[in-house]
C-alpha cells in the first residue's frame, strides 16, 4: 500500500480546491483512505493520519471514527505519538462519550513519567477534559506534581488543579497544603497559574476565603505586585513597557476578592492600589487594563474616601480616551458607583454629557442612563436643557426612555409647576408619539393642580397644536385643557405671557380640525368630542354648533364617539336641566396610591370618596374584601365596614344557629383578610341566644321610609326594634323594579359611621322581577348604643337590559322613632 500523502501536502491540495463540493469531495476521498489505513492496523503512519483528521476535524467535517485511535497513540511510547493523541482526544473526546474513561491509565502512568513534557501532556489533557470520575482518580498524582521543584510542571499541575475543583469541589481541601509556597516561587507562570487557582478556591469556598485572609496571604500578594511595579526593565516579562500585565490583573482581581466587606484586608491593599493607580502609563491599552482592574477593585473594597475618589478620576479620564471601548466601561462603572459616590461623578458631569454626542449608540444609551443618576435640584434645569436637546436629536429608539427619564426626573425636582409644565409639553411636542401611556393623565393632573397656571397652560396648548395633530399624546392634553379651560382661552386672561385673540368659533374650529383629522387616533377623537361638549357650558356664542357636531357623530361608525354623541345628545335634550352640573370644572385631584379596592382621597380640606371598580359576586353573599369596599362611602376615617354572613337557609331566630352565623366576624375596622382570633361578641348578637324570638315589633309606630328611587327601582326601609336590646335596630330593605325587563346579579352593600356597628344578612335572592311582580327582601341589624342620628350611604349593582349598573346613594331621613 503506498505511503499517504502528508499533512501539508492535505492543506495544499485542499486549498486548491474551488467550490465546496469540490473540497467535500477531496475530504470524503481522504478519510476513505484513512479508514483503510486504521482497519489494516498501520502503525507506521496512524500518527500522520490523526493529525490529517483533526485538521478535517477544524474544517468541520466529522472525524470520530479516529477516537480509539488517538487511544492508542496515547499508549505508544514515543514522544511525537503521544503529542497527536493526546492533542485528538482534547478535540474530539469529552466526557459524554465513554470512550474517554479508557485513557484514565494511560494519564496516570504519564503523569508518573520520567519525562517532563510527557507529564505535562497528561496535565494539560486532564486540565481540559477530565471528567468528574477521572479527577476523583488522578487528583493525588496533580497534588504531587503541585509539590514538586519543577517549575514547569507546577504551573501545569496548579492549571489543572483548577479543572478538578470545578468538577469535584469537595477535592478543594486536598490542594490546600500546596498552596503554602505557591507565592514565594520566583517564576512568573507559576505565580500566575497559582493566583488563578487561589481564586478559585476563595470564590467557591467562603471557609477557604476566611482560611486566607488569616495565613495574611493579602501582604504576600502586595509584596509580588509592588515587585512588578518597581521592577526595572525584563523583555521576558515586558509588555508595552508594563510589567508582566496579566500577572498584575489576576493579583488585582484576587485581591478584590479578599478585601470584599473585610477591613483588615481593606486596609492592607489601599497603599499599594494608590501606588498602581498612580504609576500606571495610560498611554497605551495595556495601562488601561491595569487601572480599570484597580478601579473595580478600589469600588468593591472598603477603600478610604480619598482613593475611591482617585478612582472616578481615573473614570472620568477614561472618558477623553479616543477608544470607544474604552468609554464604555467607563460610563459603566461610573453608573454602578454613582448612587454612593454622587458627588465625585458630580464632577465628571460635562463629560458625561459630552457623550451624549457620541457617534456610538452604547456609549450614546450609557451616557444617557448616568445623566439621568445625576440629575438633583441643583442641575435639573441644566441636566433639563441638555436632555431635551439630546431628545430632539437622538435615534427613534432611544426616545421613549429618554421621555420617561425626563418626565420622572421633573415631577421628582421641579423647581416650579410653570417650569415642570414647560418641560412636559417640551418633550411632548419632541417625542410625543414614543411616551408612556400614563404621561398624558399625569400631565394632566399636573395641570388640574396647578390652578394659578390654567390661562398659561391652555394658550400654550393651544399655539402648540395649531395645524400640527402627529403628536397625538400632545394633542390629547391639549384637547382636554381647552375644554376645562377654554373660557380662560377666549377671555385672554393669561398674565404670564402675552395673552392671544382668539374667538370661540377658532377654538372649536381646532377641534372640529381634530375630529376628521386622518392623523387622530380614535382615543384623540374622543377627547375632542368631550371637550366640544364641555364647551356648551363654557361658551355661550356657540352652543347650536356644538349641538350639531355632537348630533353629527351619533352616527359615526366608530363606536366609541357615537356612544359619546348620543349620551352627549341626551344631556341636549332629556337632562338639559343637569349638563351644567354634570360638565362643570374637574377639582383639583389628588395622586392615589391604594393597596386595597377603595380608599379615601383627602382633598382641600374635604373627604372625597375614591372610585370603585371592584365588581361585586352575582349572588348575594358578599366577600369580606368586597365588603369592606364600602369603606369610603360615608367619607372620613370614621367609618365602620360591613359585616358580611354566610348565607343560611333556616331561620335567623334559632339560637343555636344564630352562633354559626358568628363565628369569624371581624367587627373591627380593618379588612377582613384572614381568620380573626376569637373575640367578645357584641351585646346585640349574643342576645338572640334565648329561646325567645330574637326580635319583637314592639316600635310599630315607626314610619317606613324610601331610600332609593331610580331607574325603574326603589328600595323601601321598614324598621323594628330587639325586645332584649332596644339599641338595636332592625332594617328590612324591599327591593321592587317598575321596568318591563327584570334586574339580575342584583347586590345591596352599605356603610355607617364606626360609631354604630352594622349586620348585613343575606338577601332573599338576587333577581328582581319586572313589572313590581315581586321584591326583594334583606336584613341590616344596626346597633347605636348612642343613639346618635342615623346615617347611611348605599352601593347598588345591579345587571339590566344588558348592561352592568352601579349606584351610589345617601340616607339621611331616617325617622327619630328609628335611632331614639
Amino acid at each position: 500500500m503506498p505511503a499517504p500523502i502528508r499533512l501539508r501536502e492535505l492543506i495544499r491540495t485542499i486549498r486548491t480546491a474551488r467550490t465546496q463540493a469540490e473540497e467535500r469531495e477531496m475530504i470524503q476521498k481522504e478519510c476513505a483512505a484513512i479508514r483503510s489505513s486504521f482497519r489494516e492496523e498501520d502503525n507506521t503512519y496512524r500518527c500522520r493520519n490523526v493529525a490529517k483528521l483533526l485538521y478535517m476535524h477544524m474544517l468541520g467535517y466529522p472525524a470520530h471514527f479516529g477516537q480509539l485511535e488517538c487511544l492508542k497513540l496515547i499508549a505508544s511510547q514515543k514522544f511525537t505519538d503521544k503529542r497527536i493523541g493526546y492533542l485528538g482526544a482534547m478535540l474530539l473526546l469529552d466526557e459524554r462519550q465513554d470512550v474517554h474513561l479508557l485513557m484514565t491509565n494511560c494519564i496516570k502512568n504519564d503523569l508518573n513519567h520520567s519525562t517532563q513534557y510527557v507529564q505535562g501532556l497528561a496535565l494539560c489533557t486532564l486540565g481540559c477534559m477530565g471528567s468528574s470520575e477521572m479527577c476523583r482518580d488522578l487528583a493525588g498524582e496533580v497534588e504531587k506534581l503541585l509539590k514538586t521543584s519543577n517549575s514547569y510542571l507546577r504551573k501545569k499541575a496548579a492549571l489543572c488543579a483548577v479543572h478538578v475543583i470545578r468538577k469535584v469541589p469537595e477535592l478543594m481541601e486536598m490542594f490546600l497544603p500546596a498552596t503554602k509556597n505557591l507565592l514565594n516561587e520566583k517564576n512568573h507562570g507559576v505565580l500566575h497559574t497559582s493566583v488563578v487557582l487561589l481564586t478559585e478556591m476563595c470564590e467557591r469556598s467562603p471557609d477557604m476565603l476566611a482560611h486566607f485572609r488569616k495565613v495574611s496571604l493579602v501582604p504576600q500578594l502586595v509584596r509580588i505586585l509592588k515587585n512588578l511595579i518597581m521592577s526595572g526593565y525584563s523583555p521576558e516579562h515586558d509588555v508595552s513597557g508594563i510589567s508582566d500585565p496579566f500577572l498584575q490583573v489576576r493579583i488585582l482581581r484576587l485581591l478584590r476578592i479578599l478585601g470584599r466587606n473585610d477591613d483588615d484586608s481593606s486596609e492592607a491593599m489601599n497603599d499599594i492600589l494608590a501606588q498602581v493607580a498612580t504609576n500606571t502609563e495610560t498611554s497605551k491599552n495595556v495601562g488601561n487594563a491595569i487601572l480599570y482592574e484597580t478601579v473595580l477593585t478600589i469600588m468593591d473594597i472598603k477603600s478610604e474616601s480619598g482613593l475611591r475618589v482617585l478612582a472616578i478620576n481615573i473614570l472620568g479620564r477614561f472618558l477623553l480616551n479616543n477608544d470607544k471601548n474604552i468609554r464604555y466601561v467607563a460610563l459603566t462603572s461610573l453608573l454602578k458607583t454613582v448612587q454612593t459616590d454622587h458627588n465625585a461623578v458630580q464632577r465628571h458631569r460635562s463629560t458625561i454629557v459630552d457623550c451624549l454626542k457620541d457617534l456610538d449608540v452604547s456609549i450614546k444609551r450609557r451616557a444617557m442612563e448616568l445623566s439621568f443618576a445625576l440629575v438633583n435640584g441643583n442641575n435639573v434645569r441644566g441636566m433639563m436643557k441638555e436632555l431635551l436637546y439630546f431628545l430632539d436629536s437622538c435615534e427613534p429608539e432611544f426616545k421613549a426612555d429618554c421621555a420617561s427619564g425626563i418626565f420622572l426626573a421633573a415631577e421628582k425636582y421641579a423647581p416650579s409647576k410653570r417650569w415642570h409644565i414647560d418641560t412636559i409639553m417640551r418633550v411632548l411636542t419632541t417625542a410625543g408619539s414614543y411616551v408612556r401611556d400614563d404621561a398624558v393623565p399625569n400631565l394632566i393632573q399636573l395641570i388640574t393642580n396647578s390652578v394659578e397656571m390654567h390661562a398659561y397652560t391652555v394658550q400654550r396648548l393651544y399655539k402648540a397644536i395649531l395645524g400640527d395633530y402627529s403628536q397625538q399624546p400632545l394633542v390629547q392634553v391639549a384637547s382636554w385643557c381647552i375644554g376645562e379651560y377654554g373660557d380662560l382661552l377666549v377671555s385672554g386672561q393669561c398674565e404670564e405671557e402675552e395673552p392671544i385673540q382668539v374667538t370661540e368659533d377658532e377654538v372649536l374650529d381646532i377641534l372640529e380640525s381634530v375630529l376628521i383629522s386622518n392623523m387622530s387616533a380614535s382615543v384623540t377623537r374622543g377627547y375632542a368630542l368631550t371637550a366640544i361638549m364641555k364647551l356648551s357650558t363654557r361658551f355661550t356664542c356657540t352652543v347650536n354648533r356644538i349641538k350639531k357636531v355632537v348630533s353629527i357623530y351619533g352616527s359615526s361608525i366608530d363606536v366609541e364617539l357615537q356612544q359619546r354623541a348620543v349620551e352627549y345628545n341626551a344631556l341636549f335634550k332629556k337632562y338639559d336641566h343637569m349638563r351644567p352640573a354634570l360638565l362643570e370644572r374637574m377639582p383639583v385631584m389628588e395622586k392615589v396610591t391604594s393597596n386595597g379596592p377603595a380608599e379615601i382621597v383627602q382633598t382641600n380640606g374635604e373627604t372625597e370618596p375614591a372610585a370603585l371598580e371592584t365588581k361585586p359576586p352575582p349572588s348575594g353573599l358578599q366577600p369580606a374584601s368586597q365588603a369592606n369596599d364600602l369603606l369610603d362611602l360615608l367619607g372620613g376615617s370614621d367609618i365602620t365596614p360591613v359585616i358580611p354572613t354566610a348565607p343560611t337557609s333556616k331561620p335567623a331566630s334559632a339560637g343555636g344557629e344564630l352562633l354559626d352565623l358568628l363565628g369569624d366576624l371581624n367587627l373591627t375596622g380593618s379588612p377582613v383578610s384572614a381568620p380573626a382570633p376569637q373575640i367578645a361578641q357584641p351585646p346585640f348578637l349574643l342576645d338572640g341566644l334565648s329561646s325567645q324570638p330574637i326580635f319583637n315589633d314592639i316600635a310599630t309606630g315607626i314610619p317606613s321610609i324610601t331610600a332609593y328611587n331610580k331607574n325603574g327601582l326603589k328600595i323601601d326601609f321598614t324598621f323594628e326594634r330587639s325586645n332584649t336590646n332596644p339599641s338595636v335596630t332592625v332594617i328590612t330593605i324591599q327591593a321592587s323594579n317598575s321596568t318591563e325587563l327584570e334586574m339580575t346579579d342584583f347586590v345591596f352593600q352599605a356603610a355607617v359611621p364606626k360609631t354604630f356597628q352594622l349586620q348585613l344578612l343575606s338577601p332573599s335572592s338576587s333577581v328582581i322581577p319586572a313589572f313590581n311582580s315581586g321584591t326583594i327582601t334583606q336584613v341590616i341589624k344596626v346597633l347605636n348604643p348612642q343613639k346618635q342620628q342615623l346615617r347611611m350611604r348605599i352601593k347598588l349593582t345591579y345587571n339590566h337590559k344588558g348592561s352592568a349598573m352601579q349606584d351610589l346613594a345617601e340616607v339621611n331621613n331616617f325617622p327619630p322613632q328609628s335611632w331614639q
